[in-house]
């Protein structure tokens, strides 16, 4: 068994690290699971080390390990003596099923992470009385209506457990709440104007309602949109055109080109700061 492949779903991740355990194999491990990517290097059948996203080590070997979908192959041959994993396999693969326990429990209350949690009291009546570890009074502060599940993670380098978990300590006190303001709609190119620089994009005043209804951005103007499409996101500035339809995002043509993608093209947008 030099090199293996296969499918998440026809054999589980922590399944094949325990075939190469017990083969005492050393090679790369390397996921993937759509947009998201993960290696581990395994020395002798010993996982020494793990990257995923922004986490490196055990963080990343336990969020790899829950993973239930996606491709993997593993490529037999020398790796760096990196070494930011010091259990052994059958420890780590333990608490690996304790952290997918935690995590299918946790999905119950959080069911998508493109979900924005909000708290909506100051500190320190947020978080009084409460048993918070330090990894979730790293997240908190960004638990603030605009940034989702995602974007926590990736701004803390926490794996998705250890954010759902300080989410789930407020929600469980009742100091949080979580919204999807997210709507998907088609680029169309906004028509020059006669006077008057293209400098933002236009959609229908439809969404500027439903999402004033939403508590997050219920208090003040909503002048900035977070556009996100397959390969990037950008943030810009919007205004309310009562004459587009509301399936629309008309876009300047200069964003266009600088974001890469063309009329007709599927975005997904939601309020910025």
């Amino acid at each position: 068994m030099n090199n293996l492949q296969g499918l998440i779903q026809s054999i589980s991740l922590s399944d094949v690290v325990q075939l190469l355990h017990m083969n005492r194999k050393t090679g790369v491990l390397r996921v993937q699971n759509g947009r998201f990517s993960g290696v581990l290097h395994v020395n002798a059948g010993e996982v020494v080390h793990a990257e995923s996203g922004q986490a490196i080590g055990e963080l990343a070997a336990f969020e790899l390990m829950t993973w239930d979908r996606g491709e993997f192959e593993f490529v037999t041959g020398p790796i760096k003596p990196i070494g930011s994993i010091r259990r052994s396999v059958p420890d780590l693969l333990m608490e690996s099923a304790r952290t997918l326990d935690t995590r299918r429990r946790l999905k119950a209350y959080f069911p998508t992470l493109d979900a924005v949690p909000w708290t909506f009291l100051p500190e320190p009546a947020l978080t009084s009385g409460l048993n918070l570890s330090p990894e979730a009074r790293k997240a908190i502060p960004h638990f603030d209506g605009y940034h989702d599940f995602h974007q926590v993670m990736a701004a803390t380098q926490q794996n998705e457990v250890a954010v759902l978990e300080a989410a789930f300590a407020l929600l469980e006190a009742d100091r949080l709440k979580t919204f999807e303001p997210a709507v998907p709609l088609t680029v169309n190119l906004l028509k020059a104007r006669l006077f008057g620089k293209a400098d933002r994009v236009e959609v229908g005043p439809i969404h500027e309602s439903r999402w004033r209804g939403l508590q997050p951005y219920s208090h003040g103007l909503i002048s900035q949109v977070r556009i996100q499409w397959r390969g990037g996101v950008a943030h810009e500035a919007v205004r309310f055109n009562a004459d587009l339809a509301d399936s629309t995002i008309a876009v300047p043509e200069a964003f266009l080109q600088g974001w890469g993608i063309g009329p007709s093209a599927l975005v997904v947008v939601r309020p910025a700061r």
